[in-house]
């Protein structure tokens, strides 16, 4: 929450209990330990340079870029250091949350500076990954003008296999045979290889079958609801204007006068190394 500084990899500790990573905004994060063994082969190539902000976007960019077929790529300066300060508190009151409605979304991207063409844009990335039904509970209850009943039932069947289970953002992404029961007129968008970053978001929101009231919500606004029919029949476009997006993002400063470092292990301050 301090700008790009890996803030969100830091364990919880005696000094900070709950760092970022237990916000419940972020209770989809994973593969912190990719991350950890990247570190590890990076610091024996060349200890105390790269730092672990650095190295997770690279990790975002790479993933960005092999989901997209390729078609999601841009260059990204170096030269980041790892922060201090890691709140739970903070994320939650920070981060976009999958329950806002589009104003308070628009709101939450201009603090950073972002325009609600990017929020738009990086909305897009919920082409691919998954939430938990803990994140969209009160989306099974909403209206047919929000949510295609048949995908609600769809939706309702996913949340009964256990107590919070992950469901499939797209439901391209999920079985077949599940599609076929609650979505047969979807059938045809199920892929044999899942997690292909495109602008499928887009038709997906535009036919009510989006998982979060966030994603919906982007049609209830005006200048949004045009970039997301924009976007649906551009895809070409979105791929250049999500590479421009990600770019930015990872461009987020610490605040003025913020100390930084390289850790060591990036799930812990190197202080607590010793």
């Amino acid at each position: 929450m301090q700008g790009c500084d890996g803030s969100v990899l830091l364990d919880a500790s005696s000094d900070n209990p709950h760092p970022e990573k237990k916000a419940p905004v972020n209770i989809g994060l994973a593969a912190f330990e990719l991350l950890e063994e990247i570190k590890a082969a990076v610091e024996k190539r060349c200890p105390g340079v790269v730092s672990c902000s650095d190295i997770l976007i690279y990790a975002a960019r790479d993933a960005a870029s092999a989901l997209s077929n390729g078609h999601v790529h841009f260059d990204v300066p170096a030269g980041r250091l790892d922060g201090f300060v890691s709140k739970a508190e903070e994320a939650q009151a920070e981060l976009p949350d999958s329950t806002h409605d589009v104003q308070q979304l628009i709101d939450n991207f201009a603090r950073k500076n972002f325009t609600v063409e990017e929020l738009v844009i990086l909305t897009g990335a919920h082409s691919i990954g998954q939430g938990h039904c803990s994140s969209f509970r009160g989306r099974l209850s909403e209206p047919s003008s929000q949510i295609t009943p048949a995908y609600r039932d769809l939706l309702n069947y996913k949340c009964s296999q256990g107590s919070d289970p992950p469901v499939d953002n797209n439901v391209r992404d999920e079985d077949y045979g599940v599609v076929a029961r609650f979505t047969p007129g979807f059938t045809s968008r199920v892929r044999k290889i899942p997690d292909f970053l495109d602008n499928s978001f887009y038709h997906n929101n535009l036919a009510k079958i989006v998982t979060f009231h966030s994603d919906w919500t982007l049609l209830t606004h005006k200048e949004a609801f045009g970039h997301v029919v924009e976007y649906r029949d551009n895809g070409t476009l979105w791929d250049e204007d999500f590479s421009d997006s990600l770019l930015k993002l990872s461009k987020l400063p610490m605040p003025a006068g913020s100390k930084g470092e390289i850790r060591k292990k990036c799930s812990v301050v190197n202080h607590r190394l010793y």
